[in-house]
């Protein structure tokens, strides 16, 4: 981090945040997915067929 804060003139604070807002997002975008499967095997949320999206889009 040391030698990418130098680089960029940037500070090793301004990468450490970066690091853990990114981190964070990926946690959440875990959760959120997890679940949306489980309300897809529950019946709860439909599937659309990849064939269905395309033909929706054509309109």
């Amino acid at each position: 981090m040391d030698f990418l804060a130098a680089k960029t003139g940037r500070s090793k604070a301004y990468y450490l945040r970066e690091l853990i807002e990114r981190g964070l997002e990926d946690v959440e975008d875990y959760y959120f997915a997890a679940e949306v499967l489980e309300r897809i095997r529950s019946g709860e949320e439909d599937v659309m067929t990849a064939e269905d999206f395309w033909r929706g889009l054509d309109a």
